[in-house]
């Protein structure tokens, strides 16, 4: 067996592992993934990332991603403290400033994802700066406050939670398989696919496990954690009514949390959240844990212990303590998701002309 044959076998068989756990408990198997295993992703992928520059042309491009990051940790302050209800309250909607208001953080979304673009592909300080204040431009033509349609919802709940976790994995597997040609990613990439309607359709009516009051807790985060993402989506694309607007209400909780539609897609998230983790942490040979700075190395550690500290102490602190962490990673990322993205169509061009024929293979 060859080791890229023996890292596919081992990420599908992770990918397997993943969907059984998100089968049998997938609220609780969603939280400790994300509590355990997230804390420390953030914090070593955006050690990666530094190290190669954040895969864009320019030098201090990432500055951009990180102001924005920081505009939107300070608007999610505002929101969790109830300084914008002061606000909105007080004064006229004209007079709030900016970036308290809902639409600025779809504006700065849609600049640092587009803008992404320009920093992945072009050198020219010019020329991307010219482009940035053009996306800029446009952005605040298409949202306006309180809007609500599908772009908004793209940008303020799917890219940086599903998206990011699932379709961005699917890309770099895909891309992996045929940047080197290789059949068994190719298969890995399959398993990953079938995973989800696995989840879907086998054991549609059981429930293995169900929720303890303590996973309910957390997920609803005081309001402030995941359970927002699932009404959402119930809501927009599976038409479920709920009685009241609060996720903590007991009956918006119940549709939630027992509900079939609601385990169904709990199995989805709990699936793509463990496998996005567990795959990051297989790739040995693309973090080099032995080649990180060890003063880099001790930060991280002791980073990712206060927080996981933080979050057993009180899992809704967790969330507030790491939201620019995780929501930063999220956008350091963007230039390496178009990079794989051509690079996925730079390799069908060069399959379509010379076949899928195998590379060199390290054994």
């Amino acid at each position: 067996m060859t080791k890229d044959t023996r890292i596919n076998t081992i990420n599908i068989g992770l990918m397997l592992f993943s969907c059984v756990a998100a089968f049998i408990m997938p609220f609780e198997v969603f939280l400790f993934a994300y509590a355990v295993l997230g804390p420390l992703h953030y914090l070593t992928e955006i050690s990666w990332l530094h190290d190669r520059n954040y895969f864009s042309k320019g030098k201090y491009d990432y500055i951009v991603l990180l102001i924005i990051g920081v505009l939107i940790a300070l608007q999610a302050l505002a929101y969790q403290t109830h300084f914008v209800d002061y606000l909105i309250k007080e004064y006229d909607l004209d007079e709030v400033p900016a970036i308290f208001r809902n639409d600025f953080y779809n504006k700065i979304m849609f600049v640092a994802f587009f803008g992404a673009i320009l920093m992945a592909f072009v050198k020219n300080a010019f020329i991307k700066i010219g482009g940035l204040l053009f996306i800029l431009v446009i952005a605040n033509a298409i949202f306006l406050p309180n809007s609500d349609d599908n772009l908004t919802f793209f940008l303020a709940a799917l890219l940086p939670t599903l998206v990011h976790v699932y379709v961005f994995t699917g890309i770099f597997i895909l891309y992996g398989a045929l940047k080197v040609r290789s059949q068994s990613g190719l298969w890995s990439f399959l398993v990953f696919v079938l995973c989800p309607l696995l989840l879907f359709y086998l054991f549609r009516d059981e429930s293995f496990v169900h929720i303890t009051n303590y996973g309910k807790d957390a997920y609803i985060g005081k309001g402030e954690g995941f359970a927002s993402l699932n009404k959402d989506i119930l809501e927009r694309f599976f038409h479920v009514s709920f009685p009241a607007d609060n996720v903590t209400n007991e009956n918006t909780s119940t549709i939630l949390f027992t509900s079939q539609l609601g385990i169904l897609l709990m199995r989805f998230i709990a699936f793509a959240y463990t496998y996005h983790y567990l795959n990051w942490f297989s790739k040995t040979e693309i973090i080099r844990w032995h080649q990180v700075p060890k003063a880099r190395f001790v930060v991280v550690i002791i980073l990712w212990v206060a927080s996981l500290a933080i979050y057993a102490i009180d899992y809704a602190k967790g969330l507030q303590w790491l939201f620019f962490l995780s929501f930063c990673h999220v956008l350091l990322e963007f230039p390496l998701n178009f990079t794989s993205m051509a690079g996925i169509g730079k390799e069908l061009s060069s399959i379509s002309k010379g076949g899928f024929k195998p590379l060199a293979t390290a054994k």
